[in-house]
């Protein structure tokens, strides 16, 4: 019976490695790695190479007992005496706490004076709290017994949106839990306030990123907690579930959106209408849609314009 689980648990974590490569978690030729952590079964091992100045760390996570690993860059600039800026930077569907941790933004970082945090959000597929609902044409066939089925996705009908990701569910894996998007929303803000009592976090300009199902969360966590973040930046945002009309909930956050006209995974015409709805609330924002991008690739394409958009924004100090 072991050996029958084991081979079953290999071939679910087979799945979510080729989906989630088509989905944007690139892979990267072989190179010299910084010492990290083994993961927790299931939740696999960041998809590109650790750079060697990333902190690999690993937290309690109270919800669930389990220790959890995320990612830390601390600028030489920063110094306990005088507060320093920070980025929270959301991995996409099957990616881990090291995929946007990528030499460029690091460099950037270091030059800047950042914190450059990378949670896990509790594991590869827990879209950071976003509420799973049914998709386009009612609920799919397994919905009630998949809480943590793909978003629903009200632009389905816009021109050049076409099928939304995977099918529902399938990047699941046998062993989560049922309230894993509440666990992820959870875990995530849990590093963030980590780093904030580890260092002089300087809350006014405290940031907001994310790739793909990290963009969607990004999203959903500065509707929901605005008070937070300072600026936001969405890289392909696969935000097929969530309404561009809640962004009126937030009409003074900065954000900036880059996306490939390229993308076969999250057509580009959903950022499109996202960015038509910043427009009509005269929302303060940048949209970069990059010829040729394609999902993958704006993870690192535009890092510098992110940081300069970023540098030029920070809460009212109270």
């Amino acid at each position: 019976m072991k050996t029958l689980r084991f081979a079953f648990l290999a071939s679910c974590q087979l799945i979510v490695v080729v989906l989630a490569t088509s989905l944007g978690a690139q892979q990267a030729p072989p190179a010299a790695q910084a010492p990290q952590p083994a993961a927790a079964a299931g939740r696999g091992r960041g998809p590109v190479p650790v750079d060697a100045r990333v902190q690999i760390r690993s937290h309690h996570f109270a919800g669930t007992n389990e220790d959890i690993p995320y990612a830390l860059f601390v600028s030489s600039k920063v110094t306990p005496d005088r507060k320093a800026p920070m980025i929270v930077t959301l991995h996409g569907l099957g990616g881990t706490h090291t995929t946007m941790m990528r030499p460029n933004a690091i460099d950037l970082a270091e030059a800047g004076g950042y914190i450059l945090l990378a949670p896990m959000g509790y594991n590869p597929r827990g879209w950071y709290g976003i509420p799973a609902g049914p998709r386009r044409g009612g609920p799919p066939p397994n919905a009630a017994a998949n809480p943590n089925a793909a978003p629903a996705n009200p632009t389905a009908a816009l021109p050049g949106v076409g099928r939304q990701g995977p099918p529902p569910g399938a990047l699941n894996a046998a062993n989560d839990p049922p309230n894993v998007r509440e666990l992820s929303e959870k875990e995530t803000l849990e590093v963030v306030e980590l780093a904030r009592k580890e260092f002089n976090v300087d809350d006014n300009r405290t940031y907001l990123m994310g790739h793909s199902m990290g963009g969607a969360g990004t999203y959903y966590l500065a509707v929901k907690y605005p008070e937070r973040w300072a600026a936001i930046a969405t890289l392909a945002p696969a935000a097929f579930g969530l309404d561009p009309n809640s962004l009126g909930k937030i009409p003074k956050m900065p954000v900036m959106v880059v996306h490939g006209d390229m993308d076969t995974a999250v057509p580009v015409a959903l950022s499109r209408t996202w960015v038509e709805t910043m427009k009509g609330l005269n929302m303060t924002h940048q949209y970069i849609e990059v010829p040729g991008g394609d999902h993958g690739s704006v993870i690192s394409s535009h890092q510098a314009e992110i940081f300069a958009f970023f540098a030029k924004y920070a809460k009212p100090a109270r």
